[in-house]
């Protein structure tokens, strides 16, 4: 996946390479993850409890939190971030059309260019089968 580091201070390594980093068998993390990690374990940890708590804090669904980071990370064109929101979404039973609106409400708050970049890593993500979703 490209630019993956970008989104370890968003979502941490599941979001990114689908393992469970809360004790499960994890999948093959980069180097410079692991390093950190090992290197600044209590950082890393004062991280996952910080995101663990503001996912709980509040009312909104699984789903819904997905959506909303996907749209931040639209916003501050963290491509590994949207690919792995865009991921999880999907998961928390987002369809590819909401993904899609997600994207579209970013053109009036984060510019053309910058709600087309998602659009094309959104539908890189989809794959092949959101290409054939009809025009609107």
């Amino acid at each position: 996946m490209k630019n993956t580091l970008e989104c370890l201070m968003c979502a941490g390594p599941r979001a990114i390479w689908g393992a469970d980093h809360r004790g499960g068998d994890m999948a093959k993390l980069p180097k410079a993850f692991e390093t950190f990690r090992k290197r600044y374990g209590s950082v890393y940890k004062a991280y996952e409890a910080l995101g663990g708590a503001a996912h709980e804090a509040g009312p909104l669904d699984q789903k819904t939190r997905e959506l909303v980071k996907l749209g931040i990370a639209i916003g501050g064109r963290l491509e590994g971030a949207v690919r792995s929101h865009a991921q999880r979404a999907l998961e928390a039973g987002a369809t590819p059309e909401e993904l899609e609106h997600v994207v579209l409400l970013a053109v009036t708050t984060s510019g053309f260019p910058t709600a087309v970049a998602a659009f094309t890593w959104v539908e890189e993500h989809l794959g092949a089968g959101s290409s054939k979703r009809r025009s609107r």
